[in-house]
């Protein structure tokens, strides 16, 4: 008797002696393991022999007392102790099947005959060939979930999450998962649609659930809305710690120049202009400050943009600095004076952009400046 797609009298029970039974699959608590071979095995304790005589035994089919009906009149020959210990909703069935006591006789339909082969199969041993999984997978999950096999699911889930899983078919492993309540590749594949969500789209899975499922088509749409929103505010919010670290390290560069000198501006003139001197915002400063002090329009209120900036950097230190009366960065304790006398809308929005530039150097931040805890909004 072999497993085959058609019935053979020759196989029939009363025609074979029944073997002492089988023994069953060894149960293991270790997950999943794959191994680059054909057969694959799922994480058994038992030796290869051991599986070796499972397979054939499942191959052979001597002693089987189980007819399982498959589409396309297909059928496969089992033994009931072996597939009832393996799966209780299984043992269900056999024992709902009292029209023939010698021989038991379930249906697994709606899946293909081959996957129900292999499914039965992994019951015996808990092997499978490598080109059956790829090529059955997702009936493979699903006869795992309805028959209740958790470590077949297990290995259905690792294959689509480590090398199955693609932008076509995403879409029809992703519905599945919710119904097979399998959260981890539910979650997996709704990563993947938002990330590749323009050719995921575009796929005929995409196009099948607009008319099947509307209602997971919308909450879909409205998960990347969210995804992309939440981009945004994320890009925005590097920007701006970008920006507020810029600003800490120009004000960190105007100590430096004034109190050191680098280049052709401060106390004391490098020798070297062209040696790097470890702040990149001096090259920039030093622009500023040389045009500032030749430009004629920077006392005229609108007159040039980059004096204005430079006024800006100037206010900027003189309310981080924590000494004007000893720093020597021109007009410090000027701006102080000018606080006083500044709208309270004015001088509540300072103190924002001063407590985010402060903000950027928790751990480590400069002797002459403010520390983030002191500014109060």
């Amino acid at each position: 008797m072999e497993n085959i797609n058609v019935y053979s009298p020759k196989c029939s029970p009363e025609n074979v002696s029944p073997p002492p039974p089988p023994p069953p699959p060894v149960k293991s608590n270790s997950g999943t393991k794959l191994k680059k071979s054909t057969v694959q095995k799922c994480g058994s304790f038992a030796s290869k022999a051991t599986r070796d005589a499972w397979d054939r035994m499942f191959d052979e089919a001597h002693g089987a007392d189980v007819l399982i009906h498959t589409d396309n009149n297909g059928l496969i020959y089992a033994h009931s102790n072996v597939i009832g210990m393996a799966s209780d909703v299984i043992r269900g069935l056999m024992k709902q099947d009292k029209r023939k006591p010698h021989r038991k006789s379930i249906s697994i339909l709606g899946v293909p005959h081959d996957a129900v082969r292999v499914f039965i199969r992994f019951l015996y041993s808990s092997c499978y060939e490598k080109q059956d999984m790829e090529d059955l997978a997702i009936h493979l999950l699903v006869l795992s979930h309805v028959y209740v096999v958790p470590h077949l699911k297990r290995v259905c889930e690792s294959h689509f999450e480590n090398t199955l899983l693609n932008k076509e078919n995403v879409i029809d492993v992703f519905q599945l998962a919710l119904l097979c309540d399998a959260p981890r590749l539910a979650l997996l594949c709704h990563r993947m649609i938002l990330n590749s969500f323009e050719e995921v789209s575009t796929s005929e899975g995409w196009q099948a659930m607009k008319q099947s499922h509307p209602s997971l088509q919308k909450e879909l749409l409205r998960s990347v809305s969210y995804e992309l929103d939440v981009k945004k505010q994320r890009s925005r919010k590097q920007k701006e710690i970008q920006t507020y670290t810029q600003l800490y390290d120009a004000m960190e560069a105007f100590v430096h120049i004034c109190r050191d000198g680098c280049r052709e501006i401060g106390p004391t003139k490098v020798e070297n202009p062209h040696v790097s001197c470890g702040f990149q915002a001096c090259d920039g400063l030093e622009k500023l400050l040389k045009h500032m002090a030749g430009c004629k329009l920077r006392s005229i209120p609108g007159g040039c943009s980059r004096c204005k900036r430079m006024w800006q950097l100037l206010e900027l230190h003189s309310r981080i600095c924590v000494d004007s009366e000893q720093c020597r960065v021109p007009l410090c304790g000027d701006f102080k004076e000018r606080m006083k006398k500044q709208s309270r809308k004015d001088e509540k929005r300072w103190k924002l952009l001063v407590k985010n530039v402060l903000s950027t150097k928790r751990i480590g931040g400069s002797p002459y400046f403010l520390q983030a805890t002191d500014v109060t909004l």
